[in-house]
């Protein structure tokens, strides 16, 4: 289905759906259903191309505090939680610098800051701005000279643009977990993690995973990936997802 449609570039899909700003919900879907869910979606749904690539590879490094900060204000989903994260592009060798807080009615806030790193390291400047940027939401910011790598992610990615809703879908493949110093890692296989992004109401793609008995579930490659990897850690929000439906897939190191 990710073949037959039309391409949209990065330039115009920025301008059309940013979405810095936006309302977020994130599904689980079996690998083997994508294209059932795929082929309800209008015609005029493009996907993100560049050059002649149309999946891209990502790779993640989060920081937190030796407390876990960032990681018990998610699970416990205080309002002022907030993640800060590097993300690079492997495919074209770009790195940025990223901080994510909650704004207004639980809409996810996503600011985008200078960094000239490799993507693995947090130089002084980077850390004071990123806690700045937390600061700024009302969140009390970590300490920046504690801030260290606790979790890696890489997974592949597909970008859709949905025009009549201006939204955008991310449908997320071969993710792997893993501890920065890579005693233990974790891979999922199976489903993909389909994430909707909209300025406000339900978009065509949600109408359509609910068409198809999907539901919207607490599912945090941040959150859900440390709780895997560190199981003595509080994992409320996402034990049903890793004792229900990923726990099937027999995750192994």
């Amino acid at each position: 289905m990710i073949a037959t449609m039309a391409p949209i570039g990065l330039t115009e899909l920025s301008e059309q759906a940013g979405l810095l700003t936006r309302i977020d919900r994130k599904y689980l879907v079996e690998v083997d259903r994508l294209d059932d869910v795929l082929a309800t979606l209008p015609s005029t749904t493009r996907v993100l191309q560049i050059e002649a690539r149309r999946q891209f590879c990502y790779r993640s490094v989060y920081f937190d505090t030796a407390d876990l900060l960032a990681y018990r204000l998610t699970a416990l989903r205080r309002r002022r939680r907030f993640k800060i994260r590097t993300r690079s592009y492997l495919d074209g060798g770009q790195h940025l610098l990223e901080v994510k807080t909650r704004g207004p009615r639980g809409a996810t806030v996503k600011q985008q800051l200078p960094y000239a790193g490799d993507g693995e390291h947090l130089l002084s400047q980077d850390r004071t701005e990123a806690c700045h940027a937390v600061a700024q939401t009302g969140a009390r910011p970590p300490d920046s000279t504690e801030l260290r790598p606790v979790l890696i992610t890489t997974y592949h990615r597909v970008t859709l643009f949905l025009p009549a809703s201006r939204s955008r879908v991310t449908i997320d493949t071969d993710l792997c977990w893993m501890l920065p110093d890579g005693s233990r890692r974790r891979r999922v296989d199976s489903h993909a993690i389909v994430e909707t992004k909209c300025a406000g109401s339900a978009a065509e793609m949600d109408r359509a995973l609910w068409a198809l008995q999907h539901r919207p579930c607490s599912i945090s490659k941040f959150g859900t990936g440390l709780a895997a990897l560190h199981p003595e850690l509080p994992a409320h929000r996402w034990r049903p997802v890793l004792h229900r439906q990923l726990r099937a897939e027999e995750l192994t190191s």
